[in-house]
């Protein structure tokens, strides 16, 4: 498994954008949290399009709280105009080569470019704070939204994958893509 290491003092828990505030999960989120991953349009693009329950979603801010507390980076709360729109950021993926970024933000908060925002901020994070080597970000087939993004960021196809038993498209970006 890849480690990152810190060069220097470890990054700020809170980190800002022109319209986002980037911070540490912590377990109040979770009503928020519940919420979110309840909603059908976002959960449409998994191999089971079913929404999470408290217990699953709890499951998941702890996955999020542990990561943070065992490597020191993770998935951030993300706010916008002071209220929790989303969560997202970068992560050691287990199953491939470079950090793993991902995101969910609430339906309302689609098509203002947050999510842009986001993976922009998430990209600076990964080269300049962890000192990353690649980036890949993994989107079904019919979620065209998500991969417009990444593109958009500068995000490449690299090759279709198997996850969760349903075929994904992996997307990478790597030091020489340029940010």
């Amino acid at each position: 498994m890849l480690e990152y290491e810190f060069k220097g003092a470890l990054p700020s828990a809170v980190r800002r954008t022109a319209r986002l505030r980037l911070r540490i999960p912590v377990e109040g989120d979770i009503d928020f949290l519940t919420r979110l991953f309840s909603q059908p349009e976002l959960v449409a693009h998994r191999p089971v399009p079913r929404p999470d329950s408290r217990e699953e979603s709890a499951a998941r801010l702890a996955r999020d709280i542990g990561h943070w507390k065992d490597h020191g980076f993770g998935r951030w709360a993300v706010e916008a105009n002071g209220a929790l729109i989303g969560f997202g950021g970068v992560t050691l993926s287990k199953e491939f080569d470079g950090l793993n970024l991902s995101y969910h933000l609430q339906p309302e908060s689609w098509g203002q470019g947050y999510a842009t925002e986001l993976v922009r901020e998430a990209l600076v994070f990964a080269f300049d704070d962890l000192h990353g080597e690649r980036v890949i970000g993994l989107v079904r087939t019919a979620n065209a939204a998500s991969r417009r993004i990444l593109e958009k960021c500068g995000f490449n196809f690299e090759r279709e994958v198997m996850l969760h038993g349903a075929p994904t498209n992996m997307y990478a970006f790597g030091k020489t893509s340029g940010l």
